[in-house]
C-alpha cells in the first residue's frame, strides 16, 4: 500500500510539473503553395465548383485488359494472410471484380452526396457537404469535420453520414458533415512540392471550413485523420469546439507511459488499468514490439521510397487490390491473419471494398497518397506538434481491435481535456466504416456533453 502511495505521489508530482511547463505552447504554421510553379501574382481562385464522380467504357475496358493479364502466384501451403494477402482468395475476389461488380452503380452512390473542389493554397481540394434535410425549430446544425486516412478515403464515412444527418431520435443533435480527401487522396489534388504533411493539411481543412462560412466546428478523425484533426485543434483550439477521435497512438511517448509500462501489470490500479488494457498491453515485448513490427513493414517502405513500390501499384489494379485489401483484413482483426479469406466480408462487402480501392485506381492517386507518410515521418519522431498538448474537449472511442490500444492514461497525457472515453464492444482499425452506429452513438454522446446537453 504504501508502494502505491509513494508511486502515486510521484507520478503525480512529475505529470503537473511537465503539464504546467507545457502549458502555452502553440502550434505555428505560414501558409504554403503546392501547386506546380510560383504562386500566381493574381491571388487565389476562391470559387466553389460542384463536382460528381465519372467514369467511362475506356476507362472500364483498361481496367479489365489488366485485370485480364494478371499472374497468379501461389500462395504457400497452410498459409493464409500470414504471408500477406492468400492468392487463393485474391484470385476470387479478382474474379468478381471482373465479372460481378458493378462499378457503374457504386458511382451512382457515391454521388449520392454533394461533391464539391474548391482551391486551396495552389492545388485542387476535393470534399463532400453533407446538410441535414431538417432540423428542429429553435436549433442548429452542428458542423463537423470528418477526416479520413490511409488506405481509405471519403468514402469510409458512407455508412456514418446519414446517422449524423438525418434526425432519428429528437434528443439527438443534427450535424452538417464535411468530409474533405486529404490531398493526394482521392480527389483532391496531389501536391507538386515536398514537405505536405499533416500540419499542412489541418491549415488547408481550417481554410476550407472558414470558406465554407464557418466559424467554429467539430472535428473528428481515424488514421491519418487523428493527426490531422489533432493538428488541427492544435492550430486554432478556439475554432475546434470538440475533437473525437477513434485512434491515437502516442506521438511522444512520457514519463507516466513509460512508468505505466514498466509497472502497470503489477500495479494495474495504480494508473487505471483495466483488465482489457492488461491484455493488450501485457508482456509489452510481444504486444507492443513483435506485433508492431509484424504489421508496419509498409509503413518503412512508404516513409522511406514511397515512389518505387507506388509505381508497380499505380500499374496493376490487381496489386493495388492486395496491397489495400490486406490492411482491411489484418487491421480489423488480427486474427483474420489465420483465415483463407482474411475474414473480409465477416465485416465489410465486397462492393464497398472495391469501391474504396477503384477510388485510388481512377483517381491514380496511390504513389501520392504513400508521400504522405514521407512527409510525416521524414523530419523523424521529434515534430513541433508531437511536443504539443491538446487543450480542446476531446472524446475518445477505443475499439477493441484497433492496431495499437490506447489505455485511457496515454489518451489523456496528450488530450488534457478529456471529456468520454468509451470503450467499444467491437470493431477495429476501421470503424466508422466498419460499425457506423457504435461511432454515431459515441459522436452523440460527446458533442452533447460538450454543448452543455447532458451531463458528464
Amino acid at each position: 500500500m504504501f508502494t502505491e502511495v509513494l508511486l502515486a505521489l510521484v507520478i503525480g508530482g512529475l505529470i503537473y510539473f511537465l503539464v504546467q511547463r507545457s502549458k502555452n505552447q502553440v502550434l505555428t504554421t505560414e501558409d504554403g503553395w503546392w501547386g506546380s510553379g510560383a504562386p500566381r501574382d493574381a491571388g487565389e481562385d476562391d470559387t466553389i465548383r460542384s463536382f460528381r464522380v465519372t467514369t467511362s467504357d475506356q476507362e472500364l475496358e483498361d481496367l479489365y485488359r489488366r485485370i485480364d493479364l494478371t499472374r497468379p502466384f501461389p500462395s504457400l501451403e497452410d498459409s493464409q494472410f500470414n504471408y500477406g494477402f492468400n492468392s487463393q482468395y485474391l484470385q476470387k475476389v479478382v474474379s468478381y471484380w471482373r465479372n460481378e461488380f458493378d462499378w457503374r452503380k457504386q458511382v451512382d452512390k457515391l454521388n449520392q452526396y454533394p461533391h464539391f473542389k474548391t482551391k486551396i493554397e495552389g492545388i485542387d481540394i476535393h470534399y463532400l457537404h453533407v446538410k441535414p434535410k431538417k432540423v428542429p425549430e429553435g436549433t442548429s446544425a452542428v458542423p463537423l469535420i470528418m477526416v479520413h486516412g490511409w488506405p481509405g478515403s471519403f468514402y469510409e464515412f458512407y455508412g456514418l453520414i446519414p446517422l449524423l444527418t438525418d434526425l432519428s431520435n429528437p434528443h439527438d443533435l443534427v450535424f452538417e458533415v464535411v468530409c474533405p480527401s486529404i490531398p493526394g487522396y482521392g480527389f483532391s489534388e496531389a501536391p507538386h512540392k515536398k514537405g505536405f504533411d499533416s500540419v499542412c493539411a489541418a491549415r488547408i481543412f481550417h481554410k476550407l471550413m472558414k470558406r465554407l462560412g464557418f466559424q467554429q466546428y467539430y472535428a473528428h478523425g481515424g488514421d491519418w485523420g487523428w493527426l490531422v484533426t489533432t493538428n488541427m485543434a492544435q492550430l486554432e483550439p478556439k475554432t475546434v469546439k470538440g475533437l473525437h477521435l477513434n485512434f491515437a497512438p502516442p506521438s511522444k511517448p512520457g514519463l507516466s507511459m513509460a512508468l505505466s509500462m514498466m509497472l502497470g501489470r503489477h500495479f494495474p490500479k495504480l494508473f487505471g488499468f483495466t483488465d482489457f488494457d492488461i491484455q493488450r498491453l501485457f508482456p509489452c515485448m510481444e504486444k507492443l514490439v513483435v506485433e508492431f513490427i509484424k504489421e508496419t513493414g509498409y509503413m518503412h517502405i512508404q516513409a522511406t521510397k514511397p515512389d518505387t513500390v507506388g509505381r508497380g501499384l499505380n500499374d496493376s489494379p490487381v496489386g493495388l487490390a492486395a496491397y489495400i485489401l490486406e490492411k482491411f483484413s489484418t487491421w480489423t482483426s488480427h486474427d483474420f491473419r489465420n483465415l483463407d479469406d482474411g475474414g473480409l466480408t465477416r465485416k465489410f462487402s465486397l462492393d464497398d471494398l472495391l469501391t474504396n480501392v477503384m477510388i485510388y485506381w481512377t483517381s491514380g492517386c496511390i504513389i501520392s497518397s504513400m508521400r504522405f507518410y514521407k512527409e510525416n515521418f521524414g523530419q523523424g519522431l521529434d515534430a513541433p506538434h508531437a511536443k504539443i498538448p491538446v487543450y480542446v474537449p476531446t472524446g475518445f472511442a477505443c475499439f477493441p481491435n484497433e492496431l495499437m490500444h490506447t489505455p485511457k492514461l496515454w489518451v489523456k497525457q496528450k488530450y488534457r481535456k478529456l471529456v468520454t472515453f468509451t470503450p467499444m464492444d467491437r470493431g477495429g482499425h476501421f470503424a466508422a466504416m466498419e460499425e457506423p452506429e457504435l461511432m454515431a452513438e459515441d459522436i452523440q454522446k460527446f458533442t452533447k456533453i460538450v454543448e452543455g446537453k447532458v451531463k458528464e
